[in-house]
């Protein structure tokens, strides 16, 4: 696990990538209020954060296969393209802007990653990190692929 990775994994509960959205300076406290400075989740590898998702899953009896299914479902990436994009090290700003077909229906994604509002992040590259990491959140807690897929 990089650095970075380590870093983000001890500052919230529920999800990481809430872990560095709030309270370090860069972000305020208020999702609708919009971010001023690029934050660094932007540039920290996709494949650093991946093995997190894998085993916050995987401790809830869940499997790496059914993350992957929401990561494809989510981005529109094939199983050999997110291979691809975690051997390459992508960034989460670059792993969301070359996502093939972003399904349309993660905008029907809603509820709260650490005390922030999913629908009402302004940010689009940080709403889709948070779309990730609220689908991951419903996988662990329990929830049908059916109904985490919006089906």
């Amino acid at each position: 696990m990089s650095e970075e990775a380590a870093v983000f994994s001890k500052r919230c509960s529920n999800s990481w990538t809430s872990r560095i959205a709030l309270n370090d300076g860069s972000l305020t406290a208020h999702a609708s209020t919009p971010m001023t400075t690029r934050h660094r989740i932007f540039t920290t590898s996709f494949a650093s954060v991946y093995p997190l998702y894998v085993a916050k899953a995987e401790k809830k009896g869940r499997t790496k296969a059914e993350v992957d299914a929401i990561i494809r479902w989510l981005t529109g990436y094939s199983q050999q393209e997110l291979d691809g994009v975690l051997k390459k090290q992508t960034d989460f700003e670059t792993f969301f802007q070359e996502a093939p077909r972003m399904n349309p229906s993660r905008l029907l994604i809603q509820g709260v990653v650490c005390g922030v509002r999913v629908e009402e992040i302004h940010e689009p590259t940080m709403r889709e990190i948070r779309h990730l990491d609220k689908l991951v959140d419903e996988l662990a807690k329990g929830k049908a692929m059916e109904k985490i897929l919006r089906a």
